[in-house]
């Protein structure tokens, strides 16, 4: 394994502002490449999520960016200094997608040819694949297995007897191997990721293998607590296993920058770093690139590749799980109510990439239980809206030892509740008298952003009125105060 990147540019749409390169409002093609060169070249990340799942894909991005930008990746070399990392569709779980990942898969080996035709030696631009939605080592193996399998071990079969072999007719395939990187995103096989893991390498001479943990979806389905407190709980898990396999395990965490999703933004860059020691690469979302000036992203940007990399936190596992167990039969009690609400606001909320429109899991939105809400972005910027930040539902659950045991296990859970509670309408009709009091009751001091405050109740007073007119503005409005969509 090769220098393990550190700040991962991905496609995540929760950028409230357009970057100046865009062709329109929401990213399309040709966007995504210039903004991969971007993220590269002006904002020091060394890693570009390719995202391949629910959008047209473009499997020629190595082939682009070598051509169009060919004197600042014969100094920077695709697949040594940086990297580009494909996620891909999940068949146990995304059906309609599934031949996709063979298309993507089938497409490594063409990338490869690009840049041993563009660095006259042999360099893989390619040779990590993220697989989203991953609950067993077999849907991972299965990745693994297919490519050395399927792809790289045809070339050596002869079309018929006598006759030349695959590889001789139209060449080699390289790499032969690649790297499969699990993507975890619910709580319960976010808790055994480590045994999931462990499953998936113990028959592989593996010696380095990143595992991706997502917080999101995560959040978004069980509450920001339990999303916390998952990732806490598997990052420790995963300490100890690669302290006991031997096997080099390097964490990912996705986190945008709204404090729902995880709180990562260039102004927090430096607390997050700390309070995820063992994490070395970070998620670098649209809201971090674009929704800050440039000379704030570039030194976050700096700090999270320089950092140094530690022990993971130890985690009260039974404490967490007894908090996760509550939390989250209480935020998911009151989603029910809140669904028709965030999916009204939903409507109204523009889009900031182009995305193929599918229903159910393995599209663009997410069902939790019996409801249909949208995606964490759309769910987290509808609820910004409406003067309700998702950070609150459920806070009432946690009592006086359970946020003691937050605050210490988690030390900037008390600022994400307070970065919420700034872009909060105490007035809401969602605030209820015991998530007034338990507020009340925790000390946590915010200043209303009076601002942002106004705008929110104008929207969902011309809500009332039927009158949508300038729902989405106003929606973008806030959006620009709080330097992310959702």
């Amino acid at each position: 394994m090769k220098t393990i990147p550190r700040c991962m540019s991905t496609q995540h749409p929760d950028n409230a502002s357009i970057p100046f390169f865009a062709s329109g409002s929401a990213l399309v093609g040709e966007d995504e490449i210039r903004e991969a060169y971007y993220a590269f070249s002006h904002l020091g990340c060394d890693e570009q999520m390719w995202d391949v799942e629910g959008k047209e894909i473009d499997t020629y991005v190595v082939k682009k960016l070598l051509s169009y930008y060919p004197e600042y990746f014969h100094e920077n070399v695709l697949g040594e200094d940086l990297r580009i990392t494909l996620r891909v569709p999940n068949p146990t779980v995304e059906k309609t997608e599934g031949k996709i990942l063979l298309e993507t898969l089938e497409s490594i080996p063409r990338s490869y040819d690009a840049a041993q035709l563009f660095y006259k030696r042999d360099v893989p631009p390619i040779f990590e694949v993220i697989l989203p939605m991953a609950t067993s080592a077999c849907c991972i193996d299965r990745i693994y297995r297919y490519y050395a399998d399927h792809i790289i071990g045809r070339q050596h079969e002869r079309f018929r007897c006598g006759d030349i072999t695959i590889a001789e007719w139209i060449g080699e395939f390289a790499p032969s191997r690649i790297q499969v990187i699990p993507l975890f995103e619910d709580v319960e096989t976010m808790l055994k990721a480590d045994e999931i893991v462990a499953d998936y390498l113990a028959d592989k001479e593996i010696k380095d293998q990143r595992v991706f943990l997502a917080r999101s979806d995560t959040a978004m389905n069980f509450g920001l607590v339990p999303a916390a407190l998952a990732n806490k709980i598997a990052l420790a898990k995963l300490d100890t296993l690669s302290r006991q396999s031997g096997v080099r395990i390097h964490p990912i965490l996705g986190m945008g920058s709204a404090p729902f999703r995880g709180g990562l933004s260039p102004r927090t860059a430096e607390r997050v770093g700390r309070e995820y020691p063992s994490v070395p690469t970070f998620s670098i979302q649209s809201a971090f690139k674009f929704d800050y000036p440039i000379d704030e992203v570039r030194p976050a940007c700096r700090y999270l590749r320089e950092r140094d990399i530690g022990p993971a936190v130890p985690v009260d596992v039974e404490q967490a799980e007894s908090i996760i167990q509550r939390y989250s039969a209480t935020y998911q009690h009151h989603l029910i109510e809140l669904a028709p609400h965030i999916n009204r606001m939903a409507k109204y909320i523009p889009a900031r990439r182009a995305r193929k429109l599918h229903v159910g899991l393995f599209g663009y939105s997410r069902e939790v239980g019996e409801i249909t809400l949208p995606r964490a972005i759309s769910f987290t910027c509808a609820l910004y809206s409406l003067g309700f930040p998702p950070e609150l539902i459920a806070f009432e659950e946690l009592s006086k030892d359970d946020l003691a045991f937050m605050l210490n296990i988690y030390p900037s859970f008390g600022a994400k509740i307070q970065d919420a509670l700034c872009f909060t309408d105490l007035d809401s009709p969602f605030m209820t008298h015991a998530l007034r009091a338990a507020l009340d009751r925790s000390g946590l001091q915010y200043e209303t952003n009076e601002e942002h405050l106004a705008i929110v109740q104008r929207i969902r007073r011309e809500l009332q009125q039927g009158d949508s007119a300038h729902i989405t503005d106003m929606l973008v409005r806030a959006a620009l105060i709080r330097r992310f969509l959702g």
